[in-house]
């Protein structure tokens, strides 16, 4: 499996926390200085890597009672990117419509991640993300400061890419420390 190409240069400057909710900085300090749309693509060849050796009944381990499984974790992880990119395309085109929040839990359970193999949820990553990517990169550089709401709270377009690139490695690390390190 590939990682995604690299994107051209340079992506948008790192938000200010007035540009989220303050719940996602979390996500946005954990995406390492650079240019963002290159560590958008250099990091799910990363995580790919570091999952694709798995077989179907390790890609099925919880750490815990009630915790997702690995193929539920990049099931999120590819919802969770979806939303996001929609959110940035939202408000790059100053939509003012308020857009809703997401129950995690809920679309975990019914995206049946389970039911696929590892394999097929890694190129489906894959392929979210270099649309992701193709998204960005056609974005005029002015458009990553319009503002939106979801949730209830203000954020830019600018923020996206940061929240998406800080969701996986946040759950990338959730996935070495607490699946791998177990396996």
């Amino acid at each position: 499996m590939s990682a995604a190409p690299l994107a051209p240069s340079p992506g948008p400057a790192r938000p200010g926390t007035d540009e989220h909710a303050p719940y996602y900085s979390v996500y946005v300090r954990q995406v390492p200085d650079g240019d963002v749309f290159e560590t958008l693509a250099r990091e799910v060849g990363g995580t790919v890597a570091l999952l694709e050796a798995l077989d179907e009944s390790q890609a099925g381990y919880r750490y815990a009672p009630g915790k997702w499984n690995v193929r539920e974790v990049i099931g999120h992880v590819i919802d969770v990117e979806r939303v996001f990119a929609q959110r940035a395309l939202h408000f790059a085109r100053k939509d003012a419509t308020p857009l809703p929040s997401l129950e995690q839990d809920a679309w975990v359970e019914t995206g049946c991640f389970d039911r696929r193999t590892l394999t097929s949820l890694l190129e489906e990553f894959t392929a979210v993300r270099q649309a992701t990517l193709a998204m960005f990169c056609g974005f005029d550089a002015e458009v990553w400061a319009n503002r939106g709401v979801a949730s209830g709270v203000e954020f830019t377009a600018r923020s996206m890419p940061y929240i998406i690139a800080g969701h996986e490695v946040h759950h990338r690390k959730v996935l070495e420390a607490r699946y791998l390190s177990s396996l």
